[in-house]
């Protein structure tokens, strides 16, 4: 997970990119906004409606950990792979 914050008209937005396997039921994803949304309000004191969340999926087939992708090590459920 990465982050970073930009300015939009003179307020601080902060920016939080996540990036994992694909295969979590969109209720899932959708739980994993709420609470990414939420620390970042609390911690650093963001207002709500600026704090910007991007999910990106990536096949896994497109993932590899040493040169082996999540596909070839088969049976990996996508909370397993996203932490390697």
């Amino acid at each position: 997970m990465s982050g970073s914050r930009a300015v939009e008209s003179g307020v601080d937005v902060p920016l939080v990119e996540i990036t994992l396997v694909q295969g979590r039921t969109p209720q899932k994803l959708r739980a994993l906004i709420h609470e990414v949304h939420a620390a970042v309000v609390k911690t650093i004191d963001a207002r709500p409606e600026s704090v910007r969340v991007i999910v990106r999926e990536v096949p896994a087939t497109h993932w590899a950990a040493g040169d082996v992708t999540m596909a070839e090590r088969g049976g990996t459920s996508p909370e397993a792979a996203a932490t390697e």
